[in-house]
C-alpha cells in the first residue's frame, strides 16, 4: 500500500459525514507505519474503544470506512477466524459493523464481519505478527493469501458502499 496522508484519509470516508471524518482520531504514527507490508490501514480509536477505522485503495481509489465493535474487554475468548485474512485467533477476533454508505446507512442499515480485533491482517499474513493460538496449516503462498485478503476486503467494502 502506498503511504497516505491525513487529508487523503479524511477525504476517503464513505460512511460518515465530512464533519465526522474531520473529527475522528487518526494514528499519530502514520509516517512510521510499515506501508510496504500493508494491504489496508486499520486502527482502533484510543479515545473511543468501540470505534475502529479501515482505509484501503480499491480500483485506484482510496476508500475508508468507520467501524463499530465491542471494546477490547468484550472480544471473543474462543478460537475464531478473521473473515478477511482467515487467521485463527484465541480472543483476537471481534465483530465489526460498518454503517452502509448513503441513505441506507442513514436509515440504520449496516454490514458486519468478524475481523482481527487489532486490524493487523496484513502483518499476520506476512508473518510479521503472531496471532494467539495455533494456526491452521495452509498450502497457499503469501501472495495467494494476500490476493484472498484483498478479495475479501473488496467484497466487504462493496457491501458497505452498495
Amino acid at each position: 500500500m502506498k503511504p497516505l496522508t491525513e487529508p487523503e484519509i479524511r477525504a476517503a470516508f464513505v460512511n460518515c459525514s465530512k464533519g465526522e471524518a474531520k473529527r475522528l482520531n487518526l494514528p499519530r504514527d502514520l509516517a512510521e507505519r510499515p506501508w510496504e507490508d500493508l494491504d489496508f490501514l486499520g486502527w482502533r480509536d484510543p479515545q473511543a474503544p468501540d470505534r475502529a477505522y479501515l482505509v484501503t485503495e480499491l480500483a485506484g481509489r482510496v476508500t475508508a470506512v468507520v467501524l463499530r465493535s465491542p471494546s477490547a474487554a468484550a472480544w471473543q475468548q474462543r478460537r475464531s477466524l478473521c473473515s478477511l485474512c482467515v487467521t485463527m485467533h484465541t480472543g483476537g477476533v471481534s465483530l465489526m459493523v460498518a454503517p452502509r454508505a448513503g441513505q441506507a446507512g442513514k436509515e440504520g442499515s449496516s454490514v458486519g464481519a468478524y475481523l482481527c480485533a487489532d486490524l493487523a491482517c496484513s502483518l499476520y499474513l506476512r508473518g510479521k505478527r503472531e496471532p494467539g493460538g495455533g494456526q491452521l496449516h495452509e498450502s497457499l503462498t503469501v501472495a495467494e493469501k494476500i490476493e484472498r485478503l484483498t478479495g475479501n476486503l473488496a467484497e466487504f467494502l462493496g457491501k458497505v458502499t452498495a
